[in-house]
């Protein structure tokens, strides 16, 4: 279905965008510090499953009907600005308690919110709509099997990467103790989902 050579040739693409930081890193980098590894990489998982929604859709055509309405794009957009700020509140709100007495945000939880930002964000729209179809040759098959292919390679690089980010910073909540670093690492987990939200407000679409 995916010719061999140009898989061999996608992967270290696919790897090369997976390490560059961006808004799905740095969304596990806030809730591991928030709330741990395990919250961390629940998180990296439901970003994975979101791109694979959005690969799919793009291999059904959907995608560009998206892309191309400049209407939806903005609901989306906005819509996702809405509940960053949203979990930015609930990471402030936590800031002044001590750590001990911070309840961690369950996994199950951390995975919808890690799939619902990730769905939320258009410009993965855009990229998978720009990205993969230089990959994707009509002539070897099924156009939405080709697309789940390469998207399956990005999503499991993206879940090892991000979720790495995550334990790393789960690791270094367990070094922080106290009262004063727990309000701190509020703040900080805070102060990078509101600035996801505002990147994803001033956004273009070009």
């Amino acid at each position: 279905m995916v010719e061999f050579w140009t898989l061999m040739a996608f992967i270290p693409a696919g790897l090369a965008l997976n390490l560059s930081p961006g808004a799905d890193m740095m969304f596990c980098l806030g809730l591991g510090l928030r709330s741990g590894p395990k919250a961390a990489v629940a998180a990296s998982a439901g970003i994975s499953t979101g791109s694979m929604v959005h690969v799919a859709l793009a291999g059904l055509g959907l995608g560009a009907v998206v892309a191309a309405l400049p209407w939806m794009f903005d609901v989306i957009r906005w819509v996702g600005v809405a509940y960053l700020l949203w979990l930015a509140w609930g990471a402030l709100r936590a800031g002044p308690v001590a750590r001990a007495e911070v309840q961690p945000v369950p996994a199950r939880q951390a995975f919808r919110d890690g799939m619902v930002v990730n769905l939320l964000n258009p410009k993965v729209i855009l990229f998978v709509l720009a990205f993969l179809p230089q990959f994707v040759d009509p002539a070897q098959g099924s156009i939405l099997g080709q697309f789940l292919i390469f998207g399956l390679v990005l999503a499991v690089g993206g879940f090892c990467i991000n979720g790495g980010v995550g334990i790393f910073a789960g690791a270094l909540r367990r070094r922080l103790t106290g009262p004063r670093f727990a309000r701190g690492l509020g703040l900080v987990s805070a102060g990078i989902f509101a600035a996801l939200a505002a990147r994803l407000a001033i956004m273009e679409r070009a």
